[in-house]
């Protein structure tokens, strides 16, 4: 019977026992996924490793104003604030969007997947100004919307890795915000894509694709959030509001 079932799932079922405690083989296996979730965490973000698979696009480097990542994880207000020198250096022009990779609590889900989910979006977005990449160091959701306030664009794309869970320590999530503004912290103005990690999660292009229709549709109806619902394929594995396991905005 767990068998069969395991066929459908990550979670870890039927384990059965040895004596009192699980088997010494999942045990060990435990562990071992904890390890990969704290390293996940603690893993410095590489831009230059981003930046060299999105060849031929534009991409600017910022910081927030978290100085480093003990304090990232102890402040999470100081990770929604742009660090204020590199404000200074973001061009503003009328973009429809802007999109920023952010390291948030798993740089590895955004050095393996960032880039293929911006290729695959913007490769649908024709016509729309699309402004450089922003790389964000020590940043959360919310930072996304300094960035994109301080660029004059009128929507956001923030790709950030997602809390690492004990069977998921690559999970990317992209989080789309019309007319961003600083201050922005409540989920319920964002719409979230959750799990984005082929082959197990979302693939490049479903995410794309359902990413693009919420751009599209958001632009028609001036909003994102709760009273915007993804009318693509396979609509109920995207809600208005954050998913579940993002980090906190």
């Amino acid at each position: 019977m767990w068998t069969a079932l395991r066929r459908h799932t990550q979670a870890r079922i039927g384990l059965g026992r040895a004596g009192t405690a699980l088997p010494t083989r999942h045990r060990l296996a435990l562990q071992a996924a904890h390890a990969a979730a704290r390293d996940a965490v603690h893993s410095p973000f590489d831009p230059d490793a981003v930046a060299a698979e999105l060849t031929g696009t534009p991409t600017i480097r910022v910081r927030s104003a978290a100085p480093d990542r003990t304090a990232y994880l102890r402040r999470p207000d100081l990770g929604r604030r742009l660090h204020p020198t590199d404000r200074a250096h973001l061009p503003r022009e009328d973009w429809d969007v802007v999109f920023v990779v952010a390291d948030g609590l798993s740089s590895r889900a955004v050095h393996e997947h960032a880039a293929a989910v911006i290729r695959a979006t913007t490769e649908r977005l024709p016509g729309l100004r699309i402004a450089p990449v922003v790389l964000a160091e020590q940043a959360r959701v919310a930072l996304g919307d300094d960035i994109a306030h301080a660029m004059g664009a009128g929507q956001v794309v923030v790709l950030v890795g997602e809390r690492p869970g004990m069977s998921a320590a690559d999970s990317l999530g992209a989080y789309l915000t019309h007319a961003p503004v600083p201050g922005t912290t409540t989920d319920a103005d964002r719409n979230c894509l959750s799990n984005i990690r082929p082959p197990l999660g979302l693939s490049y292009e479903t995410a794309a694709t359902k990413l693009t229709t919420l751009m599209l549709r958001a632009r028609e109806l001036g909003l994102t959030g709760v009273g915007l619902k993804d009318e693509s394929d396979g609509a109920e594995s995207v809600a208005g509001g954050a998913g579940s396991l993002g980090p906190e905005a």
